[in-house]
């Protein structure tokens, strides 16, 4: 658990800290598109839950790999959320516009109470469990359309151009009311955004028209009865319009993105595994767990969770000094040996699966139903219509994305 550090007990504490290993740098490399890097994995076992982070500016923080940790971190207020006191644990040009200054109005992921909650609950509703839930029919009918112009392809077919990305895309354009015409301009910029190797301009002129596109729609439902998020928005006055439009613009790329990503590298994953195979095709009853095990395995949110310490406490016998960059590698946590009995074995009966692949406390993604749901039918869809399903190059030449989700390029299939 996160204390409060005694007054006494600072020096012992610090004292403690000098002894303890020199900082890492946050690992990238895979060896497998399925596994974290072996060095975030290697440092977990030799540092336990916690250990000294350097990050690009050369600032000293912390690196999280223990599930435990990584809880207390994230429920914890006196870890900041807001973007002005973040780090980012990898080189990012595409991040300095908006990493070290103030959140853009309406990201609340980027804020803490009591703003990120007044901002948040505008859409927590239609984002509930019971909301999502209504919206199976017409997922079914997005993901069995792009299934049937698929297999009208000739192959190979690009499952992640053909499939994987726009499933996700049409269900936030719908859930939205962003007409699906302009996808493609609103893809574009959203690869930017979420980009490792964009430049600071390119990622700024990227935000410039993702903002400007949803002012524009935004205007037409201020006049239109539309029953989608952003005629709700337009017309809800706990928003200014900023905030309605940057809101939007978090919950359009963000919507898509994290999603894509997972149902192409789980296809991945999946046809390479039989047993997973099976599950999707003929054992219905099990697609909810082995949905939840991909999630927890593949963890696609690779490059961690940033938070700051707003106050002075200890950690595990290691004391956090206020202003101290943490940064929770969920790759690693995931694969916590002390929360999940043999985790780098993917287990298709694994029960509970307390992962946390959808963050942790108040900044939970409030997508996370959204995406289980659309996981579930899109992968269990795919494999009944294409039970043959398999790769037409070898598994080392399908291409590793460079975003800040990872996940795979394009994925060559024929069936």
């Amino acid at each position: 658990m996160t204390e409060r550090c005694p007054l006494s007990s600072i020096g012992e504490v610090a004292e403690s800290a000098k002894a303890s290993n020199d900082p890492v740098e946050y690992p990238t490399d895979r060896l497998s598109p399925f596994d974290p890097p072996p060095v975030l994995s290697q440092i977990a076992t030799d540092s336990g839950p916690i250990c000294r982070l350097v990050y690009p500016d050369g600032h000293v923080g912390w690196l999280v790999t223990g599930a435990d940790v990584a809880r207390d971190i994230l429920s914890d207020d006196r870890f900041s959320a807001r973007s002005e006191l973040k780090r980012a644990p990898v080189l990012r040009p595409s991040a300095a516009p908006f990493i070290g200054k103030p959140a853009l109005p309406g990201w609340f992921v980027d804020m803490d109470r009591p703003e990120h909650t007044r901002i948040r609950r505008t859409v927590s509703e239609r984002l509930s469990l019971r909301s999502i839930r209504k919206m199976t029919p017409r997922i079914e009918a997005i993901i069995n359309l792009q299934l049937d112009l698929m297999a009208k392809r000739e192959t190979p077919v690009d499952l992640i151009s053909a499939f994987a990305l726009p499933v996700p895309t049409l269900v936030i354009c719908e859930l939205l009311g962003v007409p699906y015409e302009r996808h493609t301009e609103f893809q574009k910029a959203s690869r930017s955004l979420f980009s490792l190797t964009a430049s600071a301009a390119e990622a700024a002129d990227a935000m410039h028209q993702l903002e400007g596109l949803i002012r524009e729609i935004l205007k037409t439902k201020r006049h239109s009865g539309a029953d989608d998020l952003l005629g709700q928005m337009a017309h809800d006055h706990n928003l200014s319009e900023d905030e309605a439009v940057g809101l939007s613009v978090l919950l359009l790329t963000a919507g898509h993105e994290t999603v894509a990503g997972t149902i192409g590298l789980s296809a991945f994953f999946a046809i390479q595994r039989p047993d997973v195979r099976k599950v999707f095709t003929s054992q219905p009853d099990s697609i909810s767990g082995v949905v939840e095990e991909l999630l927890r395995y593949l963890t696609i949110f690779h490059h961690g969770v940033p938070r700051t310490a707003l106050e002075q406490l200890v950690i595990r016998d290691h004391l956090i000094q206020v202003g101290d960059s943490v940064t929770v590698a969920l790759p690693a946590v995931n694969r916590d040996p002390a929360s999940f009995d043999k985790p780098h074995l993917f287990d298709l009966q694994r029960s509970p699966n307390k992962h946390l692949a959808f963050g942790y406390g108040i900044h939970q993604c409030s997508g996370q139903h959204l995406a289980r749901l659309e996981l579930q039918i899109a992968l269990a869809k795919l494999f009944q219509r294409f039970p043959t399903l398999r790769l037409t190059v070898a598994e080392p030449e399908v291409p590793l994305s460079h975003a800040g989700f990872h996940g795979v390029e394009t994925l060559p299939v024929t069936w």
